[in-house]
């Protein structure tokens, strides 16, 4: 429980092998976005992306096995490369899900960049563990598209 926005909050942390302006990159262009964002075997045929402070933007993503569903918010700070805020909110929300806020911290680490994720606050451990396990895969497969990068 985070005392501060009253609810559960995810925190990750992970190491990728790309400097921050590339890394930055791979979170704010469709074209990149694409190609790694969702848990192992989901695809994002469509993404749109307002990059602008009060811009929006849209994701469809679906699962190996299941019918499409969307995800969009707005971008609420854009700090290039350092740092990118938005809302998070399923389109098809189940009844314990609310919006979110992520925000994306990068640090340069040589010739690295560490990467520091909090979303919240999450109504339930539930959603929370949800978005963990998504996100654990999504920076996976971020890492292998960097790695595909010579």
């Amino acid at each position: 429980m985070n005392e501060e926005t009253g609810g559960l909050v995810l925190d990750l942390e992970c190491t990728l092998d790309a400097p921050p302006e590339e890394v930055f990159r791979m979170l704010t262009e469709a074209t990149e976005l694409v190609k790694w964002w969702g848990p192992h075997g989901f695809t994002i045929p469509a993404a749109e992306l307002g990059l602008t402070e009060g811009g929006r933007y849209r994701f469809r993503m679906t699962p190996p096995d299941g019918e499409p569903f969307h995800l969009s918010g707005e971008f609420l700070e854009i700090d290039p490369p350092w740092r990118l805020v938005y809302t998070f909110r399923w389109e098809e929300p189940t009844p314990d899900d609310r919006e979110t806020v992520v925000d994306l911290s990068l640090g340069s680490t040589g010739e690295a960049t560490r990467l520091v994720l909090s979303q919240g606050p999450f109504l339930t451990e539930e959603r929370l563990d949800l978005h963990r396990n998504g996100w654990t895969e999504s920076f996976e497969k971020l890492q292998a598209v960097l790695n595909g990068r010579t």
